[in-house]
């Protein structure tokens, strides 16, 4: 049906940037010629982690981050 990626990055910075994530998910699904249909993105307080999900035709592509780690989680299928 298709590739399953996962990714673990530690050492990661700027994984606590809404915007710069929701411009990198957006990159990522054109440079996969993907489809979006829908980002949602969710920045939580006080840590600043992010969660959200680019909604693709095709499938998916996710985050969660853990700035306070420097751990960022992916996933794109």
């Amino acid at each position: 049906a298709g590739t399953h990626l996962i990714l673990d990055l530690w050492g990661a910075s700027h994984i606590d940037n809404l915007q710069l994530i929701e411009t990198a998910l957006h990159q990522a699904v054109e440079v996969a010629g993907a489809t979006l249909l829908h980002t949602h993105l969710h920045h939580f307080t006080p840590n600043g982690g992010v969660s959200g999900v680019a909604v693709l035709a095709e499938s998916h592509i996710s985050i969660h981050t853990w700035p306070e780690r420097g751990y960022a989680a992916l996933d794109r299928f």
